[in-house]
């Protein structure tokens, strides 16, 4: 009896619920077992990511048979994520300050390690068996690769060392022009002859004197005597024009008052420089009135005009030819005042 009641009943439609599953593809948690990675939904991730990845492994067995080497940079750091080991793998190789392009990804899709996680993600996700080997690379393909970046480094040599000597070659231009251009400006200038000119020296010796004599000099000033040059002492051929000193008119060697000093006729010692003060008011007052919006109640008041009495609004003076403060009490007090003021006029 007792054995009877633990016998459990099972009808026979009922099925045990599989255990709750993630899918990182999908991003979802599915409890159909296995049918998941079958689905439409799971396919088309699994090919959408897949042809994300695709371009870069591209590049990479492109680069096995003409690796390419540059000078590093801090973009050559970048990486990528590898959708069968599910981590980040260096896209680049550098080292020092050389680098080589899809060498990172290439040593990766050669080792062992990628292709058994290859092998287990292709099973479990049910990928294309046809796009498998395009994720792979061969031991060949890599000693291939290690050929093509040895080649590859001699060929950057060869052009560094190029560039060298262009430089080397640009540098010596340089220097050379430099040292003509010195060799130019030092060279010694030619001599003239003692024998040439001789006789012009002389004669400008004597009208030296003779235009020194007859040149009058001013009687109010105290000048020195000018000295008598020797011309033939300077070794250059030079002609003497005489004193170009003016009779009756001094200069600042002679004691004379320098021109900036001397007041002009047309000038005033009272002239005031600037505007006044009560201009400088109204045009601070013209100013704050500009910033005021244009279309403003009272912006074109004519303040010369005057109101009559038998204008009385009932709402205020608020057109242009009105005060704007002046409401209907102030209007009967003005009228008020005017009125006592012409009584006492007539008495």
């Amino acid at each position: 009896m007792a054995r009877d009641l633990l016998l459990v009943v099972e009808t026979p439609g009922s099925r045990p619920m599989a255990p709750a599953q993630r899918c990182p593809l999908c991003r979802q948690t599915f409890f159909c077992g296995r049918g998941h990675v079958y689905s439409r939904k799971h396919q088309r991730q699994l090919k959408e990511a897949l042809e994300r990845l695709l371009p870069r492994v591209e590049a990479a067995r492109k680069a096995i048979r003409a690796a390419q080497v540059e000078r590093y940079v801090p973009e050559h750091e970048r990486c990528c994520w590898c959708l069968c080991c599910g981590c980040e793998v260096r896209e680049h190789l550098s080292h020092g300050n050389l680098t080589v392009l899809h060498g990172g990804l290439v040593e990766h899709l050669a080792s062992p390690e990628h292709k058994k996680a290859t092998n287990k993600f292709w099973w479990e996700n049910k990928a294309e068996v046809q796009m498998k080997e395009k994720f792979l690379v061969t031991p060949q393909d890599y000693t291939r690769f290690k050929k093509s970046m040895v080649k590859g480094l001699d060929s950057y040599e060869e052009k560094e060392d190029e560039v060298i000597k262009e430089m080397a070659a640009q540098i010596r231009e340089v220097e050379q022009s430099r040292q003509e251009m010195v060799r130019s400006v030092l060279e010694p200038q030619a001599v003239p002859d003692p024998e040439e000119g001789s006789s012009a020296p002389r004669s400008w010796k004597g009208m030296n004197s003779q235009v020194a004599s007859s040149s009058q000099q001013p009687s109010n000033l105290d000048l020195p005597p000018a000295p008598e040059l020797d011309w033939m002492e300077t070794g250059q051929s030079l002609t003497f024009i005489g004193h170009q000193d003016i009779p009756g008119v001094g200069n600042i060697h002679s004691g004379a008052t320098p021109p900036w000093m001397i007041e002009d006729e047309y000038t005033s010692g009272n002239q005031q420089i600037g505007p006044s003060y009560e201009e400088f008011l109204k045009e601070k007052e013209k100013q704050k009135l500009k910033k005021l919006p244009p279309d403003r109640v009272g912006a074109n008041f004519d303040h010369s005009s005057r109101t009559s009495a038998g204008w009385l609004p009932s709402f205020g003076r608020v057109w242009n030819n009105g005060r704007r403060w002046q409401s209907r009490h102030q209007f009967k007090n003005e009228a008020a005042a005017m009125k006592k003021q012409s009584h006492r006029e007539k008495s």
